[in-house]
């Protein structure tokens, strides 16, 4: 995106900051040299680059897949074919990891990387982070060229390197995120002309730059983060707000008396919130430290993502859904959104499969006994009554069957309980509540499996169940087999190859899903599936469980697992379910009732019509009593349509077609 700095002005889509005297286009010592018009349409052309690059590294092909990284990783794969695009002439500044599959130095460091990745994917794109896997034949010259003798080796390209580059090694690299960060940085503020363009300001700021921010700046909020010399807060959190607008965050070192005496700061560090009348205001957070000012910043008013929309209100959003706004509270699970996943679920994506067989069959049996499950007095799905009849009803149905295969027609005859068992139902439609979009294409099914599946983790929690694994296994089954979001699928199925073996105990799987929907959460943020109503953070967030989150003694976050889980349990336990919204059990029956009743219409008037078939056909060919093989396999056809278009007409549609046919029988 979108970053340029020159004069005393520098714009990202509307991000603007001020860059006079210290302030220039630079990041300790480089100078600008870039002149007000090209201050003003630099912006736009490293918004285009990194839109660009990020269409190329779709188009060329990823790296073996025998690699340590795959695409979910947020890591670039470098190959041979792609190599010199990304590295040379780039406009961001690239971390590139050598490295040979076959290294054990390799496997460990790999876990690091990844969380590095995850660490610092907001900052892109003055920063992108990269591997290659030199163990194959088609890199291994490459690695050569780039003078790579051992694994792993870190290499630095700045932004604008040019052909022939090697980059700069990190000599005796830290194996921990916060001192690889910290190297970045480091070598970040070694960069000469050309700057990044989407680099920001990362050299501390002074009292008289200051003074002056808001005269050339349009923004709501100022920053100041104070801390000594040897801290990289203030770079960090810069970093961390690279993708935010109406913000801007500058670093100020403990020794800038003026400002430090100004705004009574004490401790160091601590951030204050500079408003342009030149009032201020200490930001309040449960620690300081980066993660905790990165958080609290970008969820100011009036602070978005670049190039996303607003978030919308109430009104706008009953105007763009199909549905009328349903308030909820956010802090809550609803058995709506719960129904809702498993109408979608079973009579959406697993209808999309005429039959059902081999591991797909398999996968839908861990599923429904899974949903079925009742053990201690805790039913796995906390549903109504109607629920929990009609998914044991389909799940005794399902072990049953014997055959390798089964149509989904005969499991729809059960999801609609046509055998009209007492009480038993399965909702149909959506009704979605805490899992609402701000548009129809945000949220809703995605977030309505999440909550099903931590649900059911935490009620086997709660039953004492006997697999750690079984919940976990029949997801994984699940959106293997049915899923209709096949990236989706495969970047589960990564997670779960990557780390499902860890799982151990009932609290570890409720932990696992856990940690795996923020890890989901960090890659989409910023994607277009983001809903700006609800961004995708680190869940939960301080405000909702403060306990849940600590520092360690380097200052750097940490989760409390055990006030994690505690928060959990309880978060999803089926007493704290909210039944708002639902529709009632007896109009649920009676619309299934219904249902019946014009299938079995429908069925009866097939019988009238295939008879005056019949009847016409003897009376206008005598010889021909008997229908042949062709004529009775169009029959089965015209039948199949008939019952499909039956489904669909209202009662008193069938009872005119029916009068109708009476009628036309009684002319003969």
């Amino acid at each position: 995106m979108k970053l340029s700095y020159g004069g005393r002005r520098a714009q990202t889509d509307g991000k603007l900051f001020s860059l006079g005297g210290k302030m220039a286009r630079r990041c300790g010592r480089a100078t600008s040299r870039l002149s007000g018009e090209e201050v003003r349409t630099q912006p736009r052309k490293a918004a285009a680059s990194a839109v660009w690059l990020g269409f190329l590294c779709l188009l060329l092909p990823p790296a073996s897949e025998a690699g340590l990284y795959s695409e979910s990783d947020q890591v670039l794969l470098l190959t041979s074919e792609n190599v010199e695009l990304l590295l040379m002439n780039s406009t961001a500044a690239t971390v590139v990891e050598f490295y040979a599959s076959w290294c054990g130095h390799c496997v460990n460091f790999s876990p690091v990387y990844r969380s590095l990745a995850r660490d610092i994917k907001e900052w892109k794109p003055a920063v992108e982070l990269a591997a290659i896997d030199c163990a194959t034949d088609q890199n291994r010259k490459v690695c050569t060229n780039y003078g790579i003798t051992g694994y792993p080796t870190i290499k630095f390209f700045h932004a604008y390197s040019k052909a022939g580059s090697q980059g700069q090694a990190f000599k005796a690299f830290p194996r921990d995120v916060r001192g690889l960060r910290h190297k970045i940085i480091d070598k970040l503020e070694t960069h000469e002309e050309p700057w990044p363009p989407a680099c920001p300001p990362l050299e501390p700021t002074s009292q008289a730059e200051i003074d002056s921010f808001f005269e050339t700046n349009n923004v709501e909020h100022l920053a100041l983060i104070f801390e000594d010399g040897k801290s990289y807060i203030g770079r960090e959190v810069t970093l961390d707000l690279l993708q935010f607008e109406n913000v801007a965050v500058r670093r100020v070192l403990n020794t800038e008396e003026g400002l430090v005496t100004k705004l009574g700061v004490t401790e160091f560090p601590s951030c204050y919130l500079y408003a342009p009348a030149g009032n201020f205001t200490r930001l309040q957070v449960h620690f300081e430290a980066r993660t905790f000012y990165s958080y609290a910043l970008q969820r100011l008013p009036g602070v978005v993502r670049s190039g996303k929309p607003p978030p919308v209100t109430t009104h706008v959003s009953t105007n763009n859904t199909e549905e009328p706004w349903r308030p909820f509270n956010r802090s809550r699970v609803y058995m709506a959104d719960l129904e809702s996943a498993l109408h979608y679920s079973l009579r959406g994506e697993v209808a999309a499969h005429t039959v059902i067989k081999g591991e797909a069959l398999s996968s839908l049996k861990k599923y429904i006994s899974v949903l079925a499950k009742y053990q201690k007095h805790f039913h796995y799905f906390p549903g109504r009554p109607v629920a929990i009849n009609l998914l044991r009803s389909v799940n005794s149905w399902l072990q049953n069957q014997t055959g390798d295969e089964i149509s989904y027609e005969a499991l729809r005859e059960m999801l609609d309980n046509s055998a009209q068992t007492p009480d038993t139902a399965l909702p149909e439609g959506e009704r979605w509540v805490g899992c609402q979009g701000s548009q129809p294409h945000l949220r809703r099914y995605p977030c309505g499996v999440w909550t099903l599946f931590h649900v059911l983790t935490v009620q086997a929690k709660n039953a004492e169940g006997k697999d750690p694994l079984e919940v976990l296994s029949a997801m994984r089954s699940y959106v293997r087999s049915f899923f209709g979001c096949r990236p989706c699928a495969e970047h589960f199925e990564n997670m779960a190859r990557e780390s499902l073996r860890e799982v151990t105990t009932l609290s570890s799987a409720v932990l696992w899903l856990w940690s795996r929907h923020n890890r989901v959460n960090n890659r989409l943020a910023g994607a277009l599936s983001e809903d700006p109503n609800f961004p995708k953070i680190q869940w939960p967030s301080p405000e909702m469980c403060s306990a849940c989150h600590t520092v360690k003694g380097n200052g750097e976050h940490s989760w409390n697992n055990e006030q994690v889980l505690a928060f959990l349990l309880s978060y999803f336990s089926s007493s704290s379910i909210l039944t708002d919204y639902l529709e009632d059990e007896t109009v649920i029956l009676e619309k299934q009732r219904d249902k019946q009743r014009q299938r079995q219409a429908l069925q009866a008037q097939k019988h009238v019509e295939r008879k005056a078939r019949e009847t016409l056909g003897s009376m206008t060919d005598p010889l021909r009593s008997q229908p042949t093989v062709q004529e009775e396999e169009e029959e089965e056809e015209e039948e199949e349509e008939e019952e499909e278009e039956g489904r669909r007409m209202k009662p008193w549609q069938m009872k005119r077609r029916k009068v109708g046919m009476e009628q036309w029988l009684q002319m003969r």
